[in-house]
């Protein structure tokens, strides 16, 4: 799977020649709902989610191949920046080592990105861990995105370095996703520690130096900012900046995230999920689904693009509440011109090898597969 450099940046190029070289944004044809984001359907892939590249989920190549054949177009590639450098594991990582790039593993990420684009699927390629913060806990940061300038300047050295990297690629073909989820803890290293969105003039001043950085190398390039307080909340203070905004499709996490317990402290504990139906005294129905993404087509309707970067359930999730629910999210967002990425493909919450004990897999080649949640996505594929 590994590709030098140069292969890599002749493939891609010679894939993108022939493409127009109008803009990206307004171009197809769910420009019609006035979103000036693509409706790209498609799913994350966590080869390189893991701060150890080796620990990441590797998907193999006819996975991309599949999605191309089900119908969709769109990969994101959520990447921990620690993946991709070189220095001394045994310890938490030093300011002076968070710009140590390691040119072999970086190559690996080039790798996935040309096998994406040899089914013409479009790249979203995203920091889920940049330098100084992530919405997860399990590494230890040697300092503040939101609050440090020596972190802000280690952000956008990032971000020009995939820049110059990916320049040949067409804007058609590769987007850049700046920032997994804004989210402030009161503890960074306790999944579990209460928190919020990220003040808005911090959220503000960090995007705009990083689009800045990217468009200082690469003018063209589609950047997007995901939705703040965990990706929910759409951003409108950011609409003075030339970006798109990536929202979420996971309302309401008791549904969505049920009996997960990287969320809840006491996962056992939590009410059945129903769909529709009365939760803890609220009604849970297409309605509120409804109500949640109001503030995302409202800022779309203004001028912003906007896709859900990330949607989909915890495999804990009853399977027959899962894609009641998840059919009305999917609708919502379609109704609105507005595409999605699954997380994920394959693995908990995946249409390949999820672990539930609730469906009848069907043998897809060795895999596992959901054929019912396949059939919901491809609805909208």
């Amino acid at each position: 799977m590994t590709l030098s450099r140069r292969e890599f940046l002749i493939k891609s190029s010679a894939a993108t020649a022939g493409l127009a070289a109008a803009p990206l944004m307004g171009t197809t044809p769910q420009a019609r709902t006035n979103n000036k984001l693509p409706k790209w359907r498609g799913f994350n892939l966590l080869d390189f989610f893991s701060p150890e590249m080796e620990k990441g989920r590797k998907n193999p190549p006819e996975f991309l191949k599949w999605m191309a054949d089900w119908g969709f177009d769109f990969v994101r590639i959520p990447v921990s920046y620690p993946s991709y450098l070189s220095f001394d594991r045994s310890r938490p990582i030093l300011v002076d080592e968070v710009l140590n790039f390691d040119e072999s593993k970086i190559e690996e990420i080039d790798a996935l990105i040309d096998i994406a684009h040899q089914h013409n699927l479009h790249v979203s390629l995203n920091l889920h861990r940049a330098p100084g913060f992530c919405i997860n806990a399990g590494f230890v940061e040697p300092f503040n995105l939101w609050k440090d300038q020596e972190a802000l300047d280690a952000f956008c050295a990032h971000w020009e370095m995939w820049s110059k990297r990916y320049r040949e690629i067409s804007y058609q073909k590769l987007s850049f996703d700046l920032v997994n989820e804004p989210f402030l803890r009161t503890d960074p290293n306790d999944q579990l520690s209460p928190g919020g969105p990220v003040p808005v003039e911090d959220y503000h001043r960090v995007a705009k130096a990083a689009l800045e950085s990217i468009r200082e190398v690469d003018p063209n390039r589609l950047v997007i900012a995901n939705g703040n307080g965990g990706g929910s909340m759409a951003v409108p203070e950011l609409s003075d900046l030339d970006l798109g905004q990536s929202c979420r499709g996971y309302h309401p996490m008791i549904i969505s995230h049920y009996k997960a317990p990287w969320v809840f402290r006491d996962p056992e504990q939590l009410p059945e999920p129903k769909w529709p139906g009365e939760i803890n005294g609220v009604y849970h129905d297409r309605a509120m689904v409804a109500q949640h993404y109001a503030p995302w087509i409202a800022m779309m309707k203004s001028g912003v693009g906007v896709h859900c970067g990330e949607c989909g359930a915890y495999n804990k999730t009853p399977h027959n509440v899962f894609l009641k629910w998840f059919e009305d999210v999917l609708d919502v967002l379609d109704e609105n011109g507005i595409g999605f990425g699954i997380w994920e493909f394959s693995g908990s919450f995946g249409i390949l090898n999820s672990g539930r004990t609730d469906v009848e897999y069907e043998n897809w080649y060795g895999q596992q597969l959901d054929r019912k949640y396949l059939n919901l996505l491809m609805k909208y594929a």
